[in-house]
Parts: structure tokens; C-alpha cells; sequence
């Protein structure tokens, strides 16, 4: 079977490639650039280039003349190879009738636990959005950020003392609020310093959460293991990462203990089960990262069947075109064929021919282009502020 052709999708908020083939069929992924989806798109192009004509089962050896070729990878490139990699697996489980996950040595399990997100500007907000999202049956919410998601036209400081307190003041409430049914993944976007985060997970320990996710600035894998070092809470990153390396780095220093690995970025589904397979060797379990469609979702699913040691699925229950927001379904429902309920905090692993879900033929009509602006929060003393 050949590649016929391959094209980028630019849907929404979303990058999409569809790979189909001179029999017929046809493969989606999805790049997991969010920010700078257009240069993906770009990339997805160059690939094409390569890849038209070529042998559609060959999967692993694309993967590495694609990595390999130039010397060069970043971000958009790999981007580019992850929704390529997931199209291929997609285009190999449709011509085989079996999901992808057969492929990979089989189901390890049915069904995938699974977190919703909470995004809100105030605590009250938040506290609300948790009681409305365990009467919907979630037992654990992400995206869970103590130091709260408030607009970028507001102009930020706080003392030291107050930006600590107010955090650890607002996780309580949350945990008040949720007792011992849910648990608290605690997001704090690589906001903090490694002095502040030290002393923020210190202050929560008592409220349990499962992970405190991205603490800090996740480029350095020596800081992430100092902060891991000195606090008793489990750190989760990742997300961020596009090479199998970077994750190597950071298991080699004991700075990660829930991999967040993200299918749509770190090499699709043949770097994101390398990755699995680094972190099974280091005893540490895997969180796919997904803010993105359910197609992103549907790859990570097939992963999580596949591997020893998922923990749980990111649901991304907000985001919508690029906002701050808690939703109740999930993001990108309305250009997809099916999306997998929440069931008790659990979802079924789509059982299908390949992914098992496809992107709507009018997916594009249904959400045109959407690009995000480029723009940061500002301290009050000029600079910027992550969030």
C-alpha cells in the first residue's frame, strides 16, 4: 500500500493531517503545537515531500529518516512527524480491521481512567466548577491551577507571602469542597520559581493531591530533580518535550514521577510507546498530555491499552478557541464522528479499525482557521509572567 497523498488541516484551533493512500483509505493525526500550529502545517508539507509514494506500512523507518535527515528538531517539526506517525498507525489499523492498540502487542485494559479540566479566574468559580464536575462523574481534575487563570490584561504582583498563602489556602478549600472522591492534579503551568515551588508544595502536602504538574520551567532537568529533591509531592511534566531525550534526561535524575508525555508532540505513537517503555524501566508512570481535539484524545486512548503503566488520560473539558474556560463536553466534540463518554471517571477505549474515530469530511466549514495571538500577562514591574 502507498501513500497517495499527504495534507495538512488547519480546523479551528486545531492542525490535522490526512494521509490517504492509493487503496483507498485514509489516516488522521494531529500536531500538538498548539501556539504555533501554522509552522506544523509547514512542516507537515515538507514531509509530504518525502513521503508521497512511499510504502504506508513502513512506519518506523519514516519515523527516523524523518527525525534523522536534516540533523535538526524542535517543536513543529516533531509536531509535524507525531500527526504524520498517528496517520499511519491509523491508515495500518483500518487496512489490518483491528485498532491500533492490537497492534502494539494488544489491550493491557478496556477502559482509561480519565481527569476533566477546571479553568476559572476565581477560587469561588473553581469551587463551583468541582462540584459540577464530580455530579458529572469525574473522580479527578487537571488543569487544577491554585494560583487561578486570570486574563492577560491584568497586570500582576503579589508579595511573596500573600502569592504562597492565597495558593495553599485556595487547594484546601478545594480539597474541603471534594473530600477523599476526587484527586487534585495540581497545575501550576511553570509559573513558580524552584524556591517558590518548594515552598508551595510543601504547604499543600497535607491536602494529598496526586501530582503537582510542571512546577517550574520544565527546559532544565537539573532544577526539576532539585525541586523534586525537596518536596514530598510527586512531580508530573513533559508535556512540553518533543524528544524521547529530553525524558531520558529528566528519569535519569529522578525529576519525574508521572511522564507526560504528549502523542501529538513527542514523536506520535511510535515515540510516545519508546517513551512509555524509558519510563516503565524508571518506575514511573505515564499521564498523556492532550488540551487538544478528540483525535489527539483518540491516540493517547490507544496508547493508554497498550502499556503497563498509564496512571490516567487527560479530558480536556475547556480551551475552547484558546480560552480559559470549563466546559462540560469535550474540546472539538462537533468535528469528529464519535467521542468517548465519561463513565464514573472512566472512558471506553474505542474498540474500532484504527483509531477508531474520524475527523467529519466538513470539519473545516464546521471550524474555520483559528490562529492564537501572541501575547503574555504583565508584572507590574514591566516584565512578563508564565502562566
Amino acid at each position: 500500500m502507498k501513500i497517495r497523498k499527504v495534507e495538512p488541516l488547519h480546523v479551528g484551533q486545531f492542525m490535522f493531517v490526512r494521509v490517504t493512500t492509493d487503496q483507498g483509505i485514509t489516516g488522521y493525526g494531529e500536531a500538538g503545537t498548539w501556539g504555533h500550529i501554522e509552522a506544523a502545517g509547514a512542516c507537515i508539507r515538507r514531509f509530504a515531500e518525502y513521503l508521497e509514494g512511499k510504502d504506508a506500512f513502513a512506519i518506523e523507518h519514516h519515523w527516523n529518516v524523518m527525525h534523522r535527515f536534516s540533523y535538526f528538531q524542535g517543536l513543529a517539526e516533531n509536531a509535524a512527524i507525531s500527526a504524520i506517525d498517528i496517520a499511519l498507525w491509523d491508515i495500518k489499523g483500518k487496512a489490518l480491521g483491528v485498532p491500533i492498540y492490537e497492534l502494539l502487542g494488544g489491550a493491557a485494559r478496556r477502559k482509561a481512567r480519565i481527569y476533566g479540566h477546571i479553568y476559572e479566574n476565581t477560587i469561588e468559580k473553581m469551587l463551583v466548577e468541582c462540584q459540577a464536575k464530580m455530579e458529572a462523574g469525574f473522580n479527578a481534575f487537571g488543569h487544577l491551577n491554585p494560583f487561578l487563570d486570570e486574563g492577560h490584561d491584568q497586570v500582576y504582583f503579589k508579595t511573596h507571602i500573600k502569592k504562597m498563602r492565597d495558593a495553599i489556602d485556595n487547594t484546601r478549600r478545594m480539597r474541603e469542597v471534594v473530600g477523599d472522591r476526587v484527586d487534585l492534579l495540581i497545575e501550576i503551568h511553570r509559573r513558580l520559581t524552584p524556591a517558590e515551588a518548594i515552598v508551595f508544595a510543601r504547604g499543600i502536602e497535607d491536602t494529598h493531591p496526586m501530582f503537582i504538574e510542571d512546577p517550574i520551567r520544565p527546559e532544565g532537568p537539573d532544577a526539576m530533580a532539585r525541586v523534586a529533591e525537596k518536596i514530598h509531592i510527586p512531580i508530573a511534566t513533559g508535556e512540553r518535550f518533543a524528544t524521547i531525550y529530553e525524558f531520558q534526561a529528566l528519569l535519569a535524575r529522578g525529576g519525574v514521577e508521572y511522564a507526560r508525555v504528549d502523542v501529538c508532540l513527542c514523536g506520535g505513537i511510535t515515540g510516545a510507546r519508546k517513551v512509555a517503555a524509558i519510563a516503565e524501566a524508571h518506575q514511573v508512570q505515564v499521564v498523556p498530555h492532550n488540551p487538544l481535539s478528540p483525535i489527539g484524545l483518540a491516540a493517547c486512548l490507544q496508547l493508554d491499552a497498550a502499556i503497563p503503566n498509564f496512571a490516567i488520560q487527560e479530558y480536556a473539558t475547556g480551551f475552547e478557541a484558546g480560552i480559559f474556560e470549563s466546559r462540560p463536553e469535550h474540546l472539538g466534540s462537533n468535528i469528529v464522528d464519535q467521542v468517548p463518554r465519561p463513565d464514573n471517571g472512566f472512558v471506553d477505549i474505542p474498540s474500532g479499525p484504527g483509531l477508531g474515530m474520524n475527523l467529519l469530511p466538513d470539519a473545516q466549514r464546521i471550524r474555520p482557521p483559528l490562529s492564537k495571538p501572541i501575547s503574555m500577562r504583565p508584572h507590574f514591574d514591566g516584565f512578563v509572567v508564565d502562566q
